[in-house]
């Protein structure tokens, strides 16, 4: 790769939905391979037991997972494990992830199940470490490939770079600016399809990716509905979303399964992009205790009470949460909902029990229906062609990858902090205020950071051979992924104190969003109150003194927020607005400038922000 290609990429601009129109055209080459069958055939002692020969029933294995994010290496950190609750009630981390060990967990599941198809709930891409990042996430649909998945639903993050994008990723293609990045070798697409049922295109009003996939063996037909979240609007860019409309995902499955049981197709599964929160995060915890679906809360349980009972099974995704619940069908029969966390830490290990008399999946019974989640655990063997694959990536990544940019004194947590205001959160605003103060870079006296777009932590052990506490540009790139440019806005302080008060009211009020201040700005929340009630008005500050409500006051944040992203629309009401370094740039450029192998950044302590609760 030249000098001039390695900046382009490190700097990666989000590709834009321009071009909508050729969408069509791209779609109608996706692989024929979408309804073909890909498992391998039963032998005849195969065919015998377990139901899997050509008796009235045959067990149809489903293995599933979701919210990969182009997590190729294991992720680092907090971000890595998963808690285990134990026979005592006690509970146990454990290391988990990593897709040369995802592989072997899903090759080995695969053993003495000759019905077997593997199925994911979206955001395989997207919001990915540098490895898969830097290069279009190409290396992940190739891992996707050798995994032999068989199909999965768009989420919100496959929209990052916009439709174009996506239905390059589905069909192949070089990159439309950056080219090829191996010599004489072009990316081939997803063998697997993705699926886009409420996703349409604003010209054609038709679905821009297949709206369901049918899987065949022997007679044996399973459909696949996938859909996404119909609020993705509020949480990608504006450009990553041009010329889309997103449609309500119970009244788009209900139409497609109408569809598929039209056709003969009585066997469906819904891939279904959005989830819950269980009352536990043990990903092993029951939360059919004490009644069916007592221990899961959130859109998932509406959305799945209101999906028609002609859906056998719910793959859900977007929580990041590990779950495998029965949430009664509207018809009151036990259905399943599963979700297994996230970085190809989990998979989910489902059995549905096809009956040939009918061509449905039995569920008289929540015995009829077996599912649970398992570790993706790091002490199995790992498998030889991920490995191969990581590394021959790894070696275009290197000279951009390894470049250290500062460093730090001790693990600065930011995806896995457990509290809302975080000490990365708290880093990242600082490093944006400091690149935008300048007079003639911004003037900006506040920045603001959404949560959702730290995506990891920093973590003080070496990754590699940098060192202890050495932040390396690929460590960097994993905690702001999206390479967004950075605005400056002016905001009077009543508008302030409404952004502040949508933190936690209007489509946050559920599930709160708190966005990550610049030092010296300070408020206080009241969780003990509803809505936008919450925030404490005469409690909010700048470097002491009181927001005055009537004051313009200069305001940093990534183009997502200053579009209004995240459930913030008063920030898309900014003015004068000037255009600055992208967010992973003002980063670098902070942990370079404010720290040393002599003196290392120490975490902040996120307190700038006070609840009551």
């Amino acid at each position: 790769m030249t000098a001039p290609q390695k900046n382009r990429v490190a700097r990666r601009v989000l590709a834009t939905a321009a071009g909508l129109a050729t969408v069509g055209a791209l779609v109608a080459a996706m692989p024929a391979a979408a309804n073909e069958d890909r498992s391998p055939s039963p032998s005849p002692a195969q065919g015998q037991g377990q139901g899997q020969g050509q008796g009235r029933t045959v067990d149809v294995q489903l293995l599933s997972f979701n919210d990969l994010h182009g997590n190729l290496e294991p992720p680092a950190g907090s971000a890595g494990s998963v808690t285990e609750k134990q026979a005592d009630g006690t509970t146990k981390t454990i290391p988990a992830g990593g897709v040369e060990y995802l592989a072997t967990s899903l090759r080995d599941a695969r053993k003495g199940h000759p019905y077997s198809i593997t199925a994911a709930g979206g955001d395989m891409v997207g919001a990915s470490p540098l490895l898969s990042g830097l290069f279009h996430d190409e290396p992940t649909i190739e891992a996707l490939n050798k995994i032999d998945l068989d199909v999965t639903t768009v989420g919100n993050h496959e929209f990052d770079e916009g439709a174009v994008e996506l239905a390059r990723l589905q069909n192949g293609g070089c990159h439309p600016t950056e080219g090829c990045y191996e010599k004489g070798k072009k990316f081939k697409g997803a063998d697997f399809p993705y699926l886009a049922a409420n996703v349409t295109s604003e010209k054609t009003g038709k679905p821009v990716l297949k709206p369901y996939t049918v899987w065949k063996k022997n007679g044996v037909k399973v459909g696949f509905i996938g859909v996404t979240l119909e609020g993705t609007p509020n949480i990608v860019t504006a450009e990553g979303v041009k010329g889309l409309k997103f449609h309500d995902e119970i009244e788009t499955v209900n139409k497609y399964a109408e569809e598929l049981d039209k056709q003969g197709v009585k066997s469906i599964v819904t891939l279904i992009h959005e989830g819950g929160a269980p009352a536990s995060s043990s990903y092993n915890y029951d939360c059919d205790s004490p009644g069916a679906g007592d221990g899961i809360s959130g859109p998932i349980v509406e959305i799945a009470k209101g999906i028609t009972s002609k859906v056998d099974a719910l793959v859900t995704g977007h929580t990041h949460q590990a779950y495998a619940c029965t949430i009664p069908d509207p018809a009151g029969k036990p259905r399943l909902v599963t979700s297994a966390s996230s970085f190809g830490k989990l998979y989910t290990d489902t059995t549905l029990t096809y009956d040939r008399r009918t061509n449905d999946i039995v569920r008289t019974s929540v015995k009829s229906m077996k599912t649970a989640n398992h570790i993706v655990s790091r002490e199995q063997p790992k498998a030889k062609d991920m490995t191969d694959l990581i590394g021959r990536w790894n070696k275009l990544a290197a000279p951009i990858a390894n470049a250290p940019q500062g460093y730090i004194s001790a693990d600065i947590n930011g995806r896995g902090a457990t509290t809302p205001e975080t000490p990365l959160g708290d880093l990242i605003a600082d490093a944006q205020l400091k690149g935008m103060a300048p007079a003639d870079k911004g003037g900006a006296q506040i920045a603001f950071m959404n949560p959702g777009g730290i995506r990891s932590d920093l973590v003080h052990k070496a990754s590699g051979s940098e060192g202890d506490g050495v932040v390396t540009y690929g460590e960097a790139f994993t905690v702001q992924p999206f390479t967004n440019m950075m605005n400056a806005v002016d905001l009077t302080g009543a508008q302030l104190i409404t952004a502040l008060q949508q933190q936690v009211s209007g489509s946050n009020e559920a599930s709160p969003k708190i966005l990550q201040v610049s030092e010296g700005f300070t408020y206080t929340l009241d969780m003990t109150k509803t809505g936008a009630a919450r925030l404490v008005t005469d409690s909010v500050k700048l470097n002491g003194d009181a927001i005055d409500p009537a004051k313009t006051y200069r305001v940093a944040m990534n183009e997502f927020l200053a579009g209004g992203g995240d459930g913030f629309p008063v920030f898309a009401e900014g003015k004068n607005k000037l255009v600055g370094a992208s967010d992973l740039d003002m980063l670098n450029a902070y942990l370079a400038a404010n720290s040393s192998a002599q003196s290392p950044l120490a975490p902040p302590s996120a307190d700038r922000i006070t609840f009551l609760r």
